[in-house]
């Protein structure tokens, strides 16, 4: 499954205080707890993660230089000073980690608290009253990944004006008036100060550990108690909110997944990549200012009681960070495993004097009903068992080819994908999974019937993972089906939950937390991972998200990429070369001539160029006329890419979302697929 994992880019959170005692760091100190833990977490990382890599002076170093990103990953605290006096730590975390020793991850957060306390005096003191002059040209980088550490507080002073103005500027486009602007930035800052008292030792040792466990890779977590059962009601299915995974981004809080069947993915508005600035309670309620604030807490905002109202104010992924802020109203759900089924739909499309039926059957992750599973109750929900059933639905009703769309699928239970390829194919293997002692199982499909050997596409996107990767794979491997859309995620690694209680016997009012490790990989039939590759469509169509960015690449701890011996497999003559050279040729043909596609592509690559623009004017006017073209790009988009196109007779209706260009696209390969098929 796609990791939802801990986050260790340090934000802030919200509530007005007063400015003394800041400074205090005298109530960070390890408990002897703490160090148990870490000794016990090394010692299972050492002898049972796959990568075999061990807590060493290679790996003390680079935990050295993610935990300073983890408390300042906008290089707007410590100064360069700062860095050289921690260089004494870089080659003995390991050492000290193993001895139950974690003081390195107190004494640095100590200098970043006082660093943090210099920096809110000086914005209280200087910058939040400030009348800036936004007529003269100078540019703010909001990516400080890019620029040097500051060798002196002027230095540091420049950064943070730069930094203000430009949310002076945001606020004063937005038709703040002066008296709201310096109001709105002053609670800001107060909340941050309040969010530094509130900080406590638990919350250090949390983001200590999550730096060492994911420098073994990046799935790799430690969860503290209250974390542990975060991660349990997750895994339930049954969160009230809007359905939304978040993540921080500098400054902001970034949608990082849509979950299906939520709220979020209901309204058909709110995108991944969005990012959200305001949360309001209720119809009327005050929006509340969010940029700056540390992700648990923009979360406990928005969640809620199922019925109740919230409103987001957001700036579009697709405009970045010059376009206008919109909002949404959202009614909370209780977000079910029901609503995370299985559901299908019939898509006429016009085929010269023929009208083609299309089955799609949208599939939002691989789930099965463990429990009941158990139980021994032949009726148990599963991916695999509804898929089925709405198979035979779709044949009854003469379909003409059948759609798979695994978009926005995170992955789930690797059984069910092996089920649910067995649909499609003759028994014989799905998957071969290899341990950290490099023992090989073969998953296989073991029922020689086939329920579907009809023309088949798959729908991938960017966010399809793990389990659907597994599917889409297996699909190209036996050449059943041809896969279309973007690259997948690229996620072939498997992590199981370790209880630290079995090792460690807290005494009364301690509690220790969980582990969850990379145990094992997933390989395809061909004996190629799926890791970092993830599953390549047959027809790639335009995406705005670089595997570098949004996939398992991006992560720099990632375990690298390996093929092992293929397994025996017979392919079925359903696709062959030809077929896949006909179906390309003929896409090719289209971003000549289609104006659908052409407006499409040309929207893409906008959405590229605006997601990479890091550097923001402060000039009021060339800023507004940025924000006015990035308005005028998204209101041509919104007007949608209707499923159909008179001019080119490519005619789908009823159209199922209003701009999904990437489904009128698998629609007309897989129209092309039936015609050869016939032909």
């Amino acid at each position: 499954m796609k990791k939802v994992g801990s986050v260790i880019v340090f934000l802030f959170i919200t509530v007005v205080g007063s400015w003394a005692n800041i400074g205090d760091t005298t109530a960070f100190k390890a408990k002897a707890i703490y160090g148990k833990e870490a000794q016990v977490i090394i010692s299972i990382l050492n002898n049972n993660h796959y990568s075999k890599i061990k807590f060493n002076d290679s790996l003390s170093s680079a935990v050295l230089d993610a935990y300073i990103k983890g408390l300042d990953g906008s290089k707007s605290f410590f100064l360069k000073s700062d860095l050289t006096s921690f260089e004494k730590y870089r080659k003995t975390l390991d050492d000290l980690t193993q001895q139950a020793n974690v003081d390195p991850a107190y004494e640095i957060y100590k200098v970043f608290r006082q660093r943090f306390d210099q920096r809110i005096r000086y914005i209280n003191t200087e910058l939040v009253n400030e009348q800036f002059d936004f007529s003269i040209e100078e540019e703010y980088e909001t990516n400080r990944d890019k620029e040097p550490w500051c060798n002196t507080e002027q230095e540091l002073n420049d950064v943070w004006r730069k930094n203000i103005k430009n949310q002076a500027l945001s606020l004063k486009l937005s038709g703040k008036k002066p008296e709201e602007i310096t109001k709105v930035l002053s609670e800001r800052y107060e909340r941050m100060e309040k969010a530094m008292r509130q900080f406590n030792s638990e919350d250090v040792f949390n983001i200590y550990m999550n730096t060492i466990t994911e420098a073994y890779d990046p799935h790799t977590s430690y969860f503290s108690p209250k974390a542990a059962d975060r991660f349990k009601e997750q895994m339930t299915l049954s969160l009230e909110g809007i359905g939304a995974r978040l993540q921080t981004d500098n400054d902001y809080t970034k949608i990082a997944e849509i979950i299906p069947g939520g709220p979020a993915e209901k309204s058909a508005i709110l995108k991944v990549n969005d990012r959200i600035i305001g949360v309001a309670q209720g119809k009327d309620g005050d929006m509340v200012d969010v940029i700056g604030w540390r992700i648990d807490d923009v979360v406990k905002l928005i969640k809620g009681p199922k019925g109740t109202t919230v409103r987001l104010s957001y700036l579009p992924g697709e405009t970045g960070l010059t376009g206008a802020a919109k909002e949404i109203t959202l009614v909370r759900e209780k977000i079910k495993l029901e609503d995370q089924k299985a559901k299908k739909e019939i898509i006429p499309y016009q085929q010269g004097a023929k009208t083609l039926r299309m089955g799609v059957i949208s599939i939002p992750s691989f789930y099965m009903d463990w429990e009941a599973y158990q139980k021994g109750d032949p009726d148990y929900t599963s991916t695999s068992g509804d898929v089925k059933k709405l198979i035979k639905e779709l044949q009854g009703e003469k379909i003409d080819g059948l759609m798979i769309d695994l978009r926005n699928n995170g992955g789930g239970s690797l059984a069910e994908a092996i089920d649910l390829t067995g649909l499609f194919i003759k028994n014989g293997p799905v998957v071969q999974v290899k341990n950290s002692g490099n023992r090989i199982e073969v998953g296989e499909d073991d029922d020689p019937s086939v329920l579907y050997n009809g023309p088949l596409v798959v729908m991938t996107n960017r966010f399809s993972a793990s389990a659907s990767e597994i599917f889409a794979g297996a699909i190209q491997d036996y050449n059943r089906g041809v896969v279309v859309g973007e690259s997948t995620y690229g996620k072939g690694t498997v992590q199981t939950v370790v209880d630290l209680k079995r090792f460690i016997q807290p005494t009364a009012g301690e509690e220790v937390g969980e582990l969850k490790i990379t145990f094992q990989k997933f390989y395809r039939v061909t004996g190629s991972s799926t890791q970092h590759k993830g599953v390549t469509p047959d027809i790639k169509l335009p995406s705005a998200l670089d595997a570098e960015e949004f996939g398992e690449s991006a992560n720099p701890s990632a375990l690298p990429w390996d093929e092992i011996r293929s397994t025996l497999y017979e392919k079925t003559p359903v696709v062959n070369k030809q077929t896949l050279a006909y179906l390309n040729k003929s896409y090719q043909e289209r971003i000549k001539s289609d104006p659908v596609l052409n407006k499409f592509i040309r929207e893409t690559d906008e959405m590229r160029k605006n997601m990479k623009e890091t550097r923001v004017s402060l000039n009021e006017e060339k800023r507004k006329k940025e924000m006015e073209e990035a308005e005028r790009q998204r209101a041509n988009a919104s007007l949608g890419t209707k499923l159909g196109d008179k001019e080119t007779g490519n005619v789908v209706s009823p159209p199922v979302k209003a701009d999904d260009e990437y489904l009128r696209e698998g629609i007309l390969v897989l129209s092309e697929l039936i015609s050869q098929r016939i032909g």
